[in-house]
This record gives C-alpha cells, structure tokens and sequence, in this order.
C-alpha cells in the first residue's frame, strides 16, 4: 500500500504540470488559472452541500435509531474529494468531482469498502473490537 501511495504523491503531481504546460500553450496561461480557481470554488460549494446533505440523512439515521454507517463513509469521501479539490490540478481535480456527485461516489465506495476489508483481512489495518 506504501508503494502505490509513494507513487501516486510522484507521479500525479509530474502529470499535473504537464498537463498544466499543455493547457496553458493550447488555452493560455490565464485561462488555466481561472480553471484552476473556478473548480476549487464550484469544488467548495458542492462539498459544503453534499456535507450538509449527508450530515441531515445521518441526523435522520440516527433518529430511528440506526447507525449511519453509509453516511459516515460518504462524509469520509466527501471529505477526501473537497480536499483534492482544492489542490490544483486537473486530474485531482477530476477525482474530486468523482468523490461528490453521489451517482459516481456510490461505484468508488463499494471499491474502496472492498480495499478496505482487503487490507483488514490480510492485517494492514488494527481495528478494535
């Protein structure tokens, strides 16, 4: 898991600036970086949406008396993709949008809670009983 960590954090930030120089010579570089602040501020107010969103379905949860274990983990993706969203970036950027958007966060969940049971499975992760 460290490797692919290592290797994302080296290898999307070289793709990051070459698609940056790329942009900047076919659109400009000032188009980019009205791009760039565009997609931090549409990626803010629909971080803060969705959050509230989730944050009232689990409030509804746990008003019946259920645990809001799917809205726990879509606060987590939330979180996550707000979080690359402010990072500039395109192809950050895009991962950000993905995390959102309910219709492509539901996908990225169940691979992430398989990953995740994966890595309990084999002991990567302690977890407390």
């Amino acid at each position: 898991m460290f490797r692919w960590l290592f290797l994302f954090i080296i290898i999307v930030p070289a793709l990051e600036i070459g698609i940056f120089v790329w942009a900047g010579n076919l659109i400009g570089a000032w188009w980019v970086i009205f791009l760039i602040i565009l997609t931090g501020v549409l990626g803010a107010y629909l971080a803060k949406r969705e959050g509230l969103q989730t944050l009232q379905m689990a409030q509804r949860e746990m008003s019946y008396g259920r645990m809001p274990a799917e809205q726990i983990f879509d606060g987590i993706c939330i979180l996550v993709g707000a979080v690359v969203l402010l990072t500039p970036g395109f192809i950050t950027d895009t991962i950000g949008f993905l995390l959102l958007f309910p219709a492509t966060r539901r996908p990225l969940k169940s691979l992430l809670r398989r990953l995740i049971q994966k890595m309990m499975d084999n002991g990567n992760i302690i977890y407390f009983r």
